[in-house]
């Protein structure tokens, strides 16, 4: 079974990473979670402003830059993931190693590679 991802830093705009990443975890039938500034959708994937909480997220993949993620590090470590992805533009040690230190993995990669390569 194919465990639950967030995407956070969503947006409707099809020339953006994270609404690629979006429809690229959909067509590899990944059950999909969407967080942004404007609620929308994509592929079928509502994307929900603020910060909701979901139960047992397994991937968080980061598509928000270092300045604007101090407000997200609560939020992250409380949904608990596995992993948090963070795709080029949004590395940020500060981050990485509070979550490190709640025992969540961090990976710098890009999500749309894993997918395309099959290490997702």
């Amino acid at each position: 079974m194919k465990k639950l991802t967030l995407v956070v830093g969503a947006s409707e705009n099809p020339e953006r990473y994270p609404n690629m990443a979006i429809k690229r975890l959909v067509e590899h039938h990944h059950p999909v979670k969407a967080v942004g500034l404007k609620e929308g959708n994509v592929q079928g994937v509502k994307i929900e402003k603020g910060q909701p909480f979901f139960e047992v997220i397994d991937t968080v993949t980061l598509y928000v830059g270092p300045k604007n993620q101090t407000f997200l590090y609560d939020y992250l470590v409380q949904l608990k993931p596995k992993r948090v992805i963070f795709n080029p533009g949004t590395e940020n040690l500060e981050l990485e190693d509070l979550l490190q230190q709640q025992g969540i993995e961090t990976e710098r990669a890009c999500t749309l590679v894993m997918l395309s390569t099959g290490v997702y």
